[in-house]
């Protein structure tokens, strides 16, 4: 066990244990836009999906049903605008976060091999080389980095933790120059249905694959977009040639969606009304906690998308979740995501109405 463990970074959440302490001793309570989980209930709909499969006593398959590759299909072509997408496009996994620790690890990726990943990015991607001993490396532009061994390349946009949206002719010079050197591309567009001050575009659409899905697989999850983080629901879509070979992987590993989960998301995804609504819903607490900050003396940065407003005041960011912390606000420390984040905070939009109001409140 020790060799994997050792392998391993500090699990960073556990630095903030103290803050939080301090946050909840305010008057009227902490309130929390450290950690982005949503708060607000899953969709009636999606519920009674949920209860309606709840009698399923056999096991489920790791590929879904096909009412399940049906809606994922559905929504990619939809929503992504992808064309001629197929069962062997999309592949059904149990959360992002399994998906993004392992993945090189399915990929049979190990010493010698190279992941890279944005220089401000989520963990996970680091994690992920790390458990399959890969090398690693973070990037501002990928096409700089030297292709030689290079062979799993994470995109993130809408990014987390910044929110910066790459357009779309920089996603088009980017698929070219992974495809020119045959490096493979996984693009985590998780935040893509929360786009504000910008239209978040995928790998998925032709005019940045040029209608091919050669080497780019794009990750979805119904977490944010649908408030489903407690139904570990999310799906690849791209590439078959390496979709095939990771469910066959998944089969033998036991990696399947339960069943009532499945029927969940084929209700969820053929569903946009709910997720207008809970668009609305992050709108007006985006807004209030912006002005909030900017007028607080904080600085915003990119944070044109995702659930995430990316913030600093020009000073270390622990002194800055010290500062809030005392107001009871706990924000998430920007080193987190990386070096350059060290003087930047990233607050979340996951509160309640009431929670962000205090935290306006507060602010002001």
């Amino acid at each position: 066990m020790s060799a994997v463990t050792d392998r391993l970074p500090a699990f960073p959440w556990d630095k903030l244990e103290p803050y939080k302490k301090t946050a909840a001793a305010h008057p009227d309570g902490i309130v929390d836009l450290s950690v982005g989980t949503p708060v607000d209930p899953v969709p009636d709909l999606i519920q009674k999906a949920l209860i309606a499969a709840a009698d399923s006593p056999g096991y489920p398959t790791v590929w879904g049903t096909p009412a399940l590759r049906d809606a994922i299909t559905g929504w990619v072509e939809r929503r992504l605008g992808a064309r001629d997408v197929t069962h062997r496009h999309v592949l059904p996994i149990v959360g992002s976060k399994e998906l993004v620790a392992w993945l090189p690890t399915q990929l049979s990726l190990g010493p010698g091999d190279r992941v890279a990943y944005p220089r401000l990015a989520y963990p996970t991607y680091e994690v992920g080389a790390r458990l399959a001993r890969a090398e690693y490396e973070t990037y501002d532009d990928p096409t700089q980095l030297n292709p030689e061994g290079l062979k799993l390349l994470w995109l993130n946009s809408p990014s987390n933790p910044t929110g910066e949206v790459l357009p779309k002719d920089e996603l088009t010079r980017i698929v070219a120059w992974a495809r020119q050197h045959g490096i493979l591309i996984f693009s985590d567009e998780c935040y893509l249905e929360l786009g504000w001050e910008a239209d978040p575009v995928s790998v998925l659409h032709p005019d940045v694959n040029g209608g091919s899905y050669e080497g780019i697989v794009a990750v979805h999850s119904l977490s944010k977009r649908s408030n489903l983080a407690g139904y570990r629901a999310a799906f690849l879509a791209g590439d078959p040639a390496v979709l095939a070979p990771l469910l066959e992987i998944r089969k033998h590993g036991g990696m399947m969606t339960s069943s009532p989960t499945q029927a969940a998301v084929v209700a969820a995804l053929g569903d946009d009304t709910h997720v207008q609504e809970q668009r609305e819903r992050y709108t007006t607490r985006r807004t209030a906690l912006r002005e909030a900050l900017l007028n607080h003396g904080f600085r915003i940065e990119h944070s044109e998308a995702s659930l995430y407003l990316w913030a600093t005041r020009g000073e270390s960011c622990w002194d800055t979740v010290a500062h809030l912390a005392d107001l009871g606000i706990l924000v998430a420390p920007g080193d987190f995501y990386g070096e350059a984040g060290e003087n930047f905070v990233r607050v979340a939009l996951t509160a309640t109405d009431e929670r962000v109001q205090a935290a306006v409140n507060r602010l002001s």
